[in-house]
């Protein structure tokens, strides 16, 4: 007769004992989440440039911490540097725009014939150029209201902008703080992936690493490399606000899209404010930066990770609408494991992994 008030009783504990757990853990992470996406990179970060530190460890004769400075030093610079560069010329050229506008010696070029015969978007642009060519102030009047909402967009991507080098900045020492303790964490990600699989939790753990490393090399890599070295080409030739074309650059790359994109129309421009020489030579470098991703993915990319290139999209838009531009690398490789990881799940006889 006692047992039943015993069960009760027992049933009540549980009930408090896990309501207690999840609020601690919903208090956790409300605590956390500001956080999530920044040390989520830093992790990312971190996993991926582990096997460069350990190369640059092995030649410095073992010295771990000055090879950890090193690469934290190198990735700061590699960041900051361009960034510094390409804003320091849109900031440039929008100055230059304004004063010549205001000096009234701010003359437009026509477009080039072929404008018009660009797909969808050419008659309606060649028109506009045209119109903004024979008349600046009377163009300017007529889409005022546009261009003030462009301005304003202009400088929240200004204000965003400078947040996210910040936040980038703040990852890179993030990762150099995984780095420096690297064995601890693997030995930490083993035991959790143990707990929550059992016997393949390690093997888990393994995939997540290597398609980490492989998306962050051959999709992110290679999405900095082509925005950095477009960048650097319109910083050469003297494209006007570099920095915003390399950005998007780096957007079109990340999502799978051709670079040409952007650094088509502003090859037509270059041809229409340069002499042949210089704007051929830029022309070929652009289309050599588009296509590099041609030997450059299979690279990096190409070591057993078999990863549709829809996941990646999917999760960098994705990422990108949650948390901006963190958003934009994190989400593509967190879907990317997430993605191998089940698959790997998947691929299990049943039953197998349940026992730990």
């Amino acid at each position: 007769m006692s047992s039943q008030p015993d069960s009760s009783q027992s049933a009540i504990d549980i009930s408090i004992r896990l309501s207690v757990i999840f609020l601690l853990a919903y208090a956790c992470f409300q605590i956390f989440s500001p956080f999530l996406m920044l040390v989520a990179w830093g992790l990312i970060i971190a996993v991926a440039l582990y096997p460069a530190l350990m190369s640059l460890e092995g030649i410095l004769g073992g010295r771990s911490k000055l090879a950890l400075a090193s690469v934290t030093v190198i990735g700061l610079g590699i960041l900051i540097v361009p960034t510094v560069l390409l804003a320091t010329s849109m900031v440039e050229a929008f100055q230059s725009v304004h004063a010549a506008y205001e000096a009234g010696t701010l003359h437009v070029p026509p477009p080039p014939s072929g404008v018009a015969e660009w797909p969808l978007i050419g008659e309606q642009v060649h028109q506009i150029w045209a119109a903004t060519s024979s008349n600046l102030t009377a163009t300017i009047e007529r889409f005022s209201s546009q261009l003030a909402t462009a301005a304003g967009s202009l400088l929240q991507m200004a204000a965003s902008g400078g947040a996210t080098i910040l936040q980038f900045v703040l990852a890179v020492l993030i990762a150099a703080a995984f780095m420096a303790n690297a064995e601890a964490g693997h030995k930490l990600a083993i035991s959790i992936g143990s707990r929550l699989a059992g016997d393949t939790g390690p093997e888990f753990v393994d995939i997540a690493t290597a398609t980490t490393r492989s998306v962050a090399q051959g999709v992110l890599g290679v999405a900095v490399i082509q925005a950095i070295l477009g960048g650097i080409g319109m910083l050469v030739i003297g494209v006007p606000a570099a920095g915003v074309w390399a950005l998007l650059i780096l957007v079109l790359a990340i999502v799978q899209l051709p670079p040409l994109i952007i650094l088509g129309p502003v090859m037509v421009y270059v041809f229409g404010a340069h002499d042949t020489v210089p704007a051929v030579l830029f022309a070929a470098w652009g289309i050599a930066v588009s296509a590099s991703d041609a030997f450059l993915k299979p690279m990096f990319l190409g070591r057993g990770m078999d990863i549709p290139m829809l996941v990646i999209l999917v999760g960098a838009i994705g990422g990108m609408m949650l948390s901006g531009v963190i958003g934009l690398f994190v989400g593509a490789i967190t879907l990317a494991v997430a993605y191998q990881i089940f698959t790997a799940w998947l691929d299990q006889p049943a039953g197998e992994g349940a026992e730990g």
